[in-house]
């Protein structure tokens, strides 16, 4: 019961953040918020474990990835709001202010993965899921990675729309998630 309340509770800022892009099923916001509807589940179902036998190997691994995604999420938007040229006259309501970016960010880890807010969220999902990995978690993990490449790949369609050549260029010499592989 303790973990439905506290999904419940992750839930209603992930509805709020989210909800612009709920009615739209073809923007990236749609899945992305189900990429998060995971992630919250996950932390419900896995909260009780977050400190349990810390130098257990599945522990470590889960520290390993929670810090890459924290490093990800900062350095991405550090980027994006410094070099992306964030601009109201991008008139997409499906974004939000900081991603409305006028200039193609490839810089600092952008030049090596175009999209590491979703990769973040991918390592936070997998980070989460091994403090207790049970087959539930895992599933769920799966599930939230499987929304977020979903994501990745509607975004590149609206940055070709919007940046057209330079995007495609960009997406021949990045990689999508993690640097060098995928």
């Amino acid at each position: 019961m303790d973990r439905i309340l506290l999904f419940i509770c992750l839930s209603i800022p992930v509805v709020i953040l989210s909800w612009k892009t709920l009615p739209d099923l073809k923007s990236h916001g749609f899945y992305r918020f189900l990429g998060w509807e995971c992630i919250a589940w996950i932390l419900a179902s896995n909260y009780r474990f977050w400190f349990d036998d810390p130098l257990a190997v599945h522990q470590l691994f889960s520290w390993v990835l929670l810090a890459i995604s924290g490093y990800l999420v900062i350095a991405g938007v550090i980027r994006m709001k410094k070099h992306g040229k964030p601009d109201n006259g991008r008139n997409e309501k499906n974004l939000y202010q900081f991603e409305k970016t006028t200039e193609l960010v490839d810089l600092g880890i952008f030049r090596y993965i175009r999209h590491p807010l979703y990769s973040s969220l991918i390592f936070l999902a997998w980070g989460i899921c091994l403090k207790h990995p049970g087959t539930q978690a895992v599933i769920v993990a799966a599930l939230s990675s499987l929304f977020l490449y979903q994501t990745a790949l509607v975004e590149e369609k609206e940055c070709t729309a919007y940046f057209g050549e330079k995007y495609l260029e960009y997406m021949n010499r990045s990689k999508r998630f993690i640097p060098f592989i995928f």
